[in-house]
């Protein structure tokens, strides 16, 4: 199977690795990866700050990027969920109408294409530590990923899976609330690594890197004993 990678920004320009690790996953698999070197942006971070226009040519150029009908695999449910339910505010009715129904149609989270459309709950990872699970609000809420995850990581080898209270919290980060909304921010975040200190857990995962970052640098300045891993860096572990 011929399958088209999407690299978020936050991954382009601060986790490249975990590109690499989508990469190395997805061809264990027996996936052929494409790349297309042209893309940029989905248009989220225009979108969610009310610049439309901007937001839809960004779009328009992802649109075209990807116009074929082969799935769309990205390690951010963040931007999927951005493709899937936004995209449709800004095309619906529109010249390019078919177009980007086709690309919501074929675009996936990570985890979400291993067992929706691979069917596969264990990569054969191996991770000795024990971990909590985050919920990201877009993985949740934008995609309604919940189980996969969790079946994932219940199959990495040494890796033990606790759950910490209140998990569909969200983090606090927001994208551009944690920057207008400072002192919510650092009060939810706050919250959340005090559910995830109270699981005894080494490590923190998600699906998606912004919460990781977020819940890092909370993490990293009153340093606690506490690190954070996607998804994808996981299951690219052991092998």
């Amino acid at each position: 199977m011929v399958v088209d990678i999407f690299i978020p920004c936050f991954v382009d320009q601060i986790y490249p690795n975990t590109g690499m690790n989508m990469v190395k996953v997805l061809e264990k698999l027996g996936c052929i990866v494409n790349y297309n070197t042209e893309q940029t942006c989905c248009g989220q971070p225009a979108f969610n700050s009310g610049f439309w226009d901007e937001a839809a040519e960004v779009g328009k150029k992802f649109i075209n990027d990807f116009s074929n009908e082969r799935y769309i695999i990205s390690p951010s449910a963040s931007c999927v969920g951005m493709v899937r339910n936004c995209y449709s505010e800004m095309f619906n009715n529109t010249p390019i109408h078919n177009e980007f129904k086709q690309v919501q149609k074929s675009i996936y989270e990570f985890s979400e294409f291993l067992t929706e459309v691979l069917k596969v709950d264990d990569v054969g990872a191996q991770l000795n530590a024990v971990a909590t699970y985050h919920d990201s609000c877009s993985a949740l809420r934008e995609c309604k990923i919940k189980e996969g995850p969790r079946k994932l990581l219940e199959n990495v080898k040494g890796l033990e899976i606790k759950e910490m209270n209140d998990v569909e919290t969200c983090c606090g980060f927001g994208g551009t609330f944690a920057v207008k909304y400072e002192p919510i921010s650092v009060g939810m975040v706050q919250q959340k690594v005090d559910n995830i200190l109270a699981t005894e857990a080494e490590l923190v995962i998600s699906t998606d890197l912004s919460c990781l970052m977020h819940i890092d640098g909370y993490i990293k300045h009153n340093n606690y004993p506490l690190k954070t891993m996607h998804i994808v860096d996981v299951l690219a572990s052991g092998y």
